[in-house]
């Protein structure tokens, strides 16, 4: 009775098995439109109460016993999407793609009296920033992986069927895009970095040890720094957030109800905790703001999950989508950041060829509150790089990667170095390198810069030159570099030679350098302004070039950087001046006659001192490009004549200081740069070796110049100037709508001199016709312009203040200028 009993029961669950079933449904949720994962977007089983959330790489799993006949996303900002479910299959993968709407669109309510429920919760937030912002604490470190990958996208299907792109073909076979959420794309470099990093609060202090790094793509070592998480960091907390360069209110910014409208979308417990779920938007249509949704919990106010974008229309240039996504976790009475995506879409235009970076980070070994010794931080924040970070084995990343390798990602870096061997790789390389730096790479040697082979003016007539300098296959630890120049007018040779080389690179950069050049130079121009021999002055000079002097100058120098954004620089500089032309060295001899002069002859010490404390750079070689700081610049130069030394004629010293910076007001008005200078110098120079305040006689714009004076204008022995550039952003021209979608920005400057030139100077040298001083009071000028027209001209319309040429046309001028600016 009881086998019979038995025998029964296994037929019923035998027969009936799949009431106890167990599904699974796993997949990932991805944009439709740049195939990036989508995290936090629930789904749920149609018919049931069943469901998951999208983690933070996008990917799901829902386990039920129960199936209904499709599954369901629903996420702000993009379409409900559902995919049907296969009932016959106990596992199955369902990816889902879901499409932007365009926007946040609400459904239409009723507003009651009584205060939004989600201004509350932002309150609250706002008010415990300061206990939940990881900068507040005494001091921590962390162990930190980021993971950067640039690919070429929005290829065309015609294009990548060209014969020039033939031999990468197997590329875009090896990629499916239909429905894996990957994007056809030309993966082109990946990178990989391992750091340690630690913070201490009270004196403020950063130090990051980069343990590991792994780049395929590109050979330039500071991409291990950028990549940094010194570098790259955006923190929630804090009021107003850069992203490159641009100034951005933060969500839970104290004046964060000026900038943004906030909707409680939902409220439920996860764990212990009972979490909002908060949605925002910008208030005001192509600010510089986010839009998206933030996770704040109870009791203690802090983020738990943050996904924001940028407006699709926004005023930035060659971004289409900006997508910030941070993950945090509660961590003895702190939320602290655990994983951190930031991906961007570059292109010139929304349906153009660009290209897409992805960065991922995440946070282990967390410590708080053990500050290291001071010593171990040093004086600035450092970026220590080990020269045996590129050696790292593989298994040394299979056990020390935060996450594993997804196959796609594997299958980059075999791609990539397939690449990098193909011939036509380097030749892409070669062409990128000559439109940034001007300079043709041939081997060991580089020649340009082509903007400089032709040029004209009215001294030398046909301007023909011919120079270049070694590569970094030839060193990366001394350079050669020259040129020769040829005037088919004045029959004159001009010529330049220079050495440079390494001392150390670690732990203090220091190098040394010597150059001779014998050459034309306009006096009195900016040192910002294009160089005499450079096409584009030929091209767009507004009166003809008759003011060259010949100059011809030795000189040695020694450099150092402290740390960094602290470099001072030791010079010895001899230098001969020769008028050409109609032009005269004239001088009253004592019995009151005019005499002449064939030249002049001056050798001078020279230290000078750049601070920017907490200054950005990238490159490790001869040349670096700065990344800026949000601290005031520092400049001082020292100068003292050794007179009689290679016969150098003249007994003075010269002391000149420059503060510049940039002042962010808020995220609406825009910003303010300004640039202070002031100099003296005691004892009897020439007018050539004073400050010759710097003119520009071209159509194009200088940022340093006064644009409305001449060459060889002014002239000062003690002096004072100031230039204040005030960049509104759009703030007026956002408000019109037929001028928002061109997207200028307004621009006003106003700069201005004051100098004197004592008696014994004005006797030195007789001053020529056109050069006079500042007697009449301070030099000034005005502008009014229009940037980011075309997203890369600038038009700006000038006045002359004081000092005015007859005739009010002549005080009136129009310059344009390129710049290429997010």
């Amino acid at each position: 009775m009881i086998s019979r009993a038995v025998v029964i029961l296994i037929s019923f669950l035998f027969l009936h098995s799949s009431y106890f079933a167990q599904y699974t449904i796993k997949g990932k949720i991805f944009a439709a439109g740049n195939k990036e994962a989508l995290p936090f977007v629930p789904v749920i089983i149609k018919g049931t109460t069943i469901g998951a959330q999208s983690d933070f790489d996008g990917n799901f799993i829902v386990k039920s016993a129960k199936l209904g006949d499709s599954i369901i996303a629903s996420y702000v900002g993009y379409k409900r999407t559902a995919r049907a479910i296969n009932k016959n299959l106990a596992e199955q993968e369902i990816n889902i793609s879901m499409e932007d709407i365009g926007g946040l669109v609400l459904d239409e309510i009723t507003v009651k009296a009584g205060e939004n429920p989600a201004h509350r919760i932002v309150r609250n937030c706002v008010k415990q920033k300061e206990v939940n912002n990881r900068n507040n604490l005494e001091a921590f470190e962390y162990e930190t992986y980021n993971k950067l990958e640039f690919d070429l996208n929005r290829i065309p299907k015609e294009m990548r069927e060209k014969k020039i792109l033939k031999p990468i073909a197997f590329v875009f076979n090896n990629v499916d895009s239909a429905n894996s959420g990957e994007k056809p794309s030309l993966p082109f470099f990946i990178v990989e970095n391992l750091s340690q990093f630690y913070f201490k609060r009270n004196p403020t202090r950063k130090k990051e040890v980069v343990v590991a790094s792994k780049i395929t793509g590109i050979e330039n070592s500071s991409v291990s720094q950028v990549l940094g998480d010194m570098y790259q960091n955006i923190n929630i907390y804090n009021n107003n957030i850069l992203v490159f360069n641009k100034q951005m209110p933060s969500p839970i910014s104290d004046n964060g109800l000026f900038y943004y409208k906030y909707f409680l979308e939902d409220s439920a417990f996860e764990g212990n905790k009972y979490i909002y779920h908060i949605r925002f938007k910008p208030k005001r249509v192509q600010e510089l703001s986010f839009s998206g949704n933030m996770w704040i919990a109870d009791t203690t106010w802090g983020i738990k999950r943050l996904e924001m974008s940028l407006p699709k229309d926004a005023n930035i240039n060659f971004i289409n989508s900006v997508n910030v996504i941070q993950e945090f976790t509660y961590m003895d009475s702190v939320w602290f950041l655990i994983k951190d995506r930031l991906v961007i879409d570059f292109a010139p235009s929304k349906k153009a060829i660009g290209f897409y970076g992805r960065k991922t980070t995440s946070y282990k070994k967390i410590k708080f509150n053990q500050p290291k010794p001071d010593k171990f931080y040093e004086f600035a924040d450092k970026i220590e790089v080990n020269d045996s970070i590129s050696t790292r084995s593989d298994d040394f990343w299979i056990q020390n990667r935060h996450d594993s390798l997804t196959a796609r990602e594997m299958k980059i870096f075999k791609m990539i170095d397939t690449i990098q061997s193909l011939p036509i790789y380097s030749n892409w390389v070669d062409i990128f390198y000559l439109l940034v730096a001007g300079y043709k790479k041939c081997n060991n040697f580089e020649i340009g810069p082509y903007s400089n082979l032709v040029s004209y003016n009215r001294v030398e007539g046909v301007r023909l030159r011919f120079g270049g300098r070694t590569s970094d296959v030839f060193s990366k630890w001394y350079e050669l570099a020259g040129y020769v120049a040829y005037g088919t007018l004045d029959e004159k040779w001009k010529y330049s030679i220079g050495f440079r080389s390494f001392l150390t690179k670690r732990p203090h950069r220091q190098l040394v350098g010597v150059n001779y050049r014998s050459d034309y130079e306009i006096l009195g121009q900016s040192t910002n302004g294009f160089s005499q021999d450079n096409v584009l002055a030929s091209l767009f000079r507004a009166s003809p070039l008759t003011n060259l002097t010949r100059v011809d100058k030795t000189e040695a120098y020694y450099e150092r950087e402290w740390f960094p954004g602290l470099i001072t620089k030791a010079f010895i500089t001899g230098r001969q001046f020769t008028p050409l032309g109609s032009n005269q060295y004239l001088y009253l001899k004592r019995d009151g006659t005019i005499g002449e002069k064939e030249n002049i002859v001056n050798t001078e010490a020279r230290i000078s001192v750049r601070f920017a404390w907490k200054e950005k750079y990238v490159g490790e070689g001869f040349r670096r490009v700065y990344l800026g700081t949000t601290y005031p610049i520092l400049q001082v130069n020292y100068s003292k004549s050794l007179q009689n030394a290679f016969k150098g004629e003249y007994d003075y010293h010269k002391l000149v200081l420059n503060v510049s910076d940039r002042i962010r007001i808020t995220p609406i008005l825009g910003y303010t740069d300004y640039v202070i200078e002031g100099g003296k110098i005691w004892g009897a120079v020439p007018y050539p070796l004073m400050e010759l305040h710097g003119g520009n006689e071209t159509y194009i714009y200088d940022y340093l110049a006064f644009n409305m004076m001449r060459y060889y204008e002014f002239a000062s022995d003690k002096f004072i100037s100031a230039a204040v550039f005030h960049h509104f952003e759009g703030l007026f021209l956002n408000k019109i709508p037929l001028l928002r979608k061109l997207k200028w920005r307004e621009v006003a400057t106003i700069k201005g001199v004051w100098g004197t030139v004592n008696d014994q100077n004005r006797k030195t040298l007789l001053f020529p016709k056109t050069l006079k001083a500042l007697d009449k009071g301070p030099y000034l000028e005005a502008s009014l312009g229009v940037e980011n027209i075309f997203k890369i001209f600038r038009i700006d319309a000038f006045w002359r203040l004081n000092y005015q040429f007859p005739g009010a046309i002549n005080n009136f001028g129009l310059k344009f200028g390129f710049q290429l600016a997010l």
